[in-house]
C-alpha cells in the first residue's frame, strides 16, 4: 500500500536504449541501457517516459519503454 493506504501500489519501470533494428526490440548495447526509474503508478511513469523520449527525439534508434512491473510480480491479478 502507499503512504495514504487508499491507493494500490502499481509499480512501473521506465527504461530505454538504442535499438539495433527499428522493426525489432533488440538493443545495440545492453551495457548502455538507460534505467530511468521505478514509479508508483502509470501516470508518473508516463511523465518520465515522455521527458526521456523528448530528450532523445533526434536519435531515431533510441526508444524508451514502460514495463508494468506489478503485472510481473502478481500475474494472477
Amino acid at each position: 500500500m502507499t503512504d495514504s493506504g487508499d491507493k494500490k501500489q502499481l509499480l512501473h519501470l521506465v527504461f530505454g536504449g538504442e535499438l539495433d533494428d527499428l522493426t525489432k526490440v533488440e538493443f545495440r548495447d545492453l551495457n548502455k541501457l538507460d534505467i530511468v526509474g521505478i514509479f508508483p503508478d502509470y501516470a508518473t511513469a508516463l511523465t518520465a517516459w515522455k521527458a526521456k523520449a523528448q530528450q532523445t527525439v533526434d536519435n531515431a534508434h533510441m526508444r524508451y519503454f514502460i514495463v508494468h512491473m506489478h503485472r510481473l510480480l502478481n500475474p494472477a491479478e
